[in-house]
């Protein structure tokens, strides 16, 4: 496995611990060697990407011997990619019928040099990157908008061919409470922000198990 040379320490795993309230989401279970090593997956494939080093590249050559069955097991993930303090790139799959160590390698990728907001990342910028990766857990429907919580709940919502998705990071960053991420994955979705209030569309949240890289000195989150 290429490591990537002073990549920053690998903050804190956040999995959001309140109690499990009937009709909202499960909390996701991520052990911290788990979160190392995804997390140093996703520098790596980020780095090898950016360089031009991924082509032809077996993926299953960034995993360290006997990994620990938590990142074998199939999972949904989003990698997002921040640069001084800004959004760069942020991909993930809902799909989890894959590895979650395979989802987040290709997730690292699409993050990088396929997210149509921003140009590919350039292999001098991959040492100022933060990268943080998002274990999502299994979306429930939401029958109680007044219980959503945020900053612990995720979001997503869908109308026929329309679907939009905001991690729980969004709430916390933005200063947004339910209503605000409510609408404003309506808004992503490319539905009108009331869209959610409609009987007609599905919306759904979801926890995750969140690791985040930190600069040195400073703490995780």
């Amino acid at each position: 496995m290429t490591a990537m040379p002073n990549a920053p320490p690998v903050g804190d795993v956040s999995t959001s611990e309140p109690p499990t309230v009937a009709g909202l989401p499960p909390s996701v279970a991520l052990s911290p060697e788990a979160g190392v090593i995804l997390l140093r997956l996703a520098r790596d494939v980020v780095a090898a990407t950016a360089s031009g080093r991924l082509s032809g590249a077996d993926l299953a050559g960034f995993l360290p011997p006997d990994p620990p069955a938590d990142i074998l097991a199939p999972s949904a993930a989003f990698v997002t990619l921040h640069e001084d303090g800004e959004l760069r790139g942020c991909v993930g799959s809902l799909d989890p019928g894959q590895p979650l160590w395979q989802t987040v390698a290709w997730a690292a990728v699409a993050a990088s040099a396929r997210d149509s907001r921003f140009d590919p990342v350039c292999a001098s910028e991959v040492p100022s990157l933060r990268i943080d990766v998002s274990v999502l857990g299994p979306a429930v429907p939401l029958t109680d908008p007044a219980a959503f919580r945020p900053g612990i709940d995720g979001v997503i919502v869908e109308r026929d061919s329309w679907r939009g998705l905001l991690l729980p990071e969004v709430a916390t960053d933005q200063g947004w409470g339910a209503r605000e991420m409510l609408e404003g994955t309506c808004w992503k979705a490319g539905l009108p922000r009331d869209a959610w209030r409609d009987p007609q569309t599905s919306v759904l949240v979801f926890r995750t198990a969140r690791i985040g890289e930190v600069a040195e000195g400073t703490a995780g989150g």
